[in-house]
């Protein structure tokens, strides 16, 4: 859809966050010619993409985080840092930018991470998103236990908990303010021993760090199953999902939603954000291009063939023969019971299937390499208009872009698409808001405990 022909736009701006996990999300990212090989172990590269997002005034850089070295020996490792001791980092050498950092509830204690964000919150100003992930992964359980992976509904019950807690403990010591205490500097009043004792936890508090300058960091999820849907509901303020179809984000957002409600909470609680795989080119024909080279492909015939080959692996119901040319079938890429894969990624290649009944060279062109995010292929203005279009249409909050060679690819989606959003109309020419609560629209949940204690 156009930008001129496109309905009346939301009440909020349209929010853009930039995925810095490692070199960059092509394969070939690492040791991309002109580039220095390793500097996805380089502490300047992360700060370099953190000062470039700024430029652009970009509301948050995003590093997900996996605690364990990728199988994958033939591209760079994606998460290598601590993403809190990272952004740590970044908040003392750039100014405003927010940061969406993963962080697992079943691998962590709710007190030491709520202290650790807290103080990374407040010493940012209240930069901080908590993206909470339930743990997927074998390879990360064996890193923190020998008893294996929880069941998901054993880790989404864990989760659950784990949010009460930190949740409580955010608000458990109110910040000191106003004059001098005449008495003592707190007392039971003003930090709140929570006296959590759960299935999984047991916690007095209150924490040690005061509520901090938006309430406590916002809460981000991911998960797309049954279970990761109804924790949405009740924890998250911003989903980061998978989602390859206009029709699919409306029915997600529709589907958040009634989620919150059930939970109690106002529809329009959550922020849906959708990850994007951008390639921009001076003209079209260049950007798929870049789209073929930068993942390792000759022609669009070996991208077809490369997709073919991993959804195989992915998908025993997809046939051996199937003619590219021709509508795919939902069917073929049902979620299987077994797999370690987020479900959020097979349901949105599902969706698209169902929705559009795209053919085998069409998809290709739909769906990108990082775990399967939605490709936008383009110039900086074809780019823009398919931003703007979800946006506008009410399907989506904003964008967690993901670029295929950092730094360049980032660099250039600042400096020719982003001019064009802001033109339009629907993103800042400066900060609009010190704190990612502000930048988003979302409620201070100091507000919503003063609601509860009255009530």
């Amino acid at each position: 859809m156009s930008t001129a022909a496109r309905p009346p736009q939301p009440q909020r701006r349209l929010t853009l966050a930039a995925s810095i996990v490692g070199a960059g999300a092509s394969a070939r990212a690492w040791n991309w010619p002109g580039t220095k090989w390793n500097r996805f172990a380089d502490w300047e590269h992360y700060r370099r993409s953190a000062e470039i997002a700024r430029s652009g005034i970009l509301d948050a850089v995003f590093v997900s985080d996996h605690p364990a070295l990728q199988r994958d020996s033939s591209r760079s490792p994606g998460h290598l840092f601590d993403p809190i001791t990272l952004f740590s980092a970044i908040a003392g050498a750039v100014p405003d930018i927010g940061f969406v950092l993963t962080a697992s509830t079943s691998y962590n204690s709710p007190y030491n991470l709520a202290r650790r964000l807290a103080s990374l919150d407040t010493i940012s100003g209240g930069r901080v998103i908590f993206n909470a992930v339930a743990g997927f992964n074998p390879d990360i359980a064996a890193n923190f236990t020998a008893d294996g992976l929880l069941d998901r509904e054993d880790r989404y019950r864990k989760a659950d908990e784990f949010l009460e807690v930190v949740k409580k403990l955010w608000l458990s010591w109110d910040a000191p303010d106003g004059p001098e205490p005449t008495g003592p500097l707190w007392d039971e009043t003003t930090a709140r021993v929570i006296d959590h004792h759960g299935e999984f936890f047991d916690v007095r508090g209150p924490l040690n760090v005061p509520v901090g300058p938006q309430g406590y960091p916002v809460i981000s999820q991911a998960g797309a199953s049954e279970q990761g849907i109804d924790f949405a509901g009740k924890h998250a303020e911003i989903v980061y999902a998978a989602l390859l179809s206009k029709q699919a984000a409306l029915d997600y957002t529709a589907t958040l939603d009634a989620a919150a409600r059930a939970h109690g909470r106002p529809a329009d609680s959550i922020r849906l954000f959708p990850g994007v795989n951008v390639y921009v080119g001076d003209t079209h024909e260049e950007a798929l291009r870049r789209h073929e080279v930068t993942n390792g492909a000759s022609s669009e015939e070996e991208l077809i063939a490369r997709f073919l080959d991993e959804q195989r692996a992915l998908n025993p119901a997809l046939p051996r023969s199937i003619d590219v040319d021709k509508p795919l079938k939902a069917e073929w890429f049902a979620p299987q019971d077994d797999q370690t894969r987020p479900v959020g990624f097979s349901k949105a290649l599902q969706d698209l299937v169902r929705l559009e009944e795209p053919t085998t060279r069409q998809i290709v062109r739909r769906v990108g390499e990082v775990g399967g995010h939605r490709l936008v292929i383009g110039t900086p203005k074809e780019v823009a208009d398919a931003l703007i279009d979800w946006w506008a249409d009410g399907a989506v909050s904003g964008y967690n872009a993901h670029f295929p060679v950092l730094h360049e690819d980032l660099e250039r989606f600042v400096q020719q698409v982003v001019p064009i959003l802001q033109a339009e109309g629907v993103f800042p020419t400066e900060y609009d808001s010190p704190t990612i609560r502000g930048r988003f629209g979302l409620p201070d949940p100091r507000t919503a405990r003063s609601v509860e204690e009255l009530g």
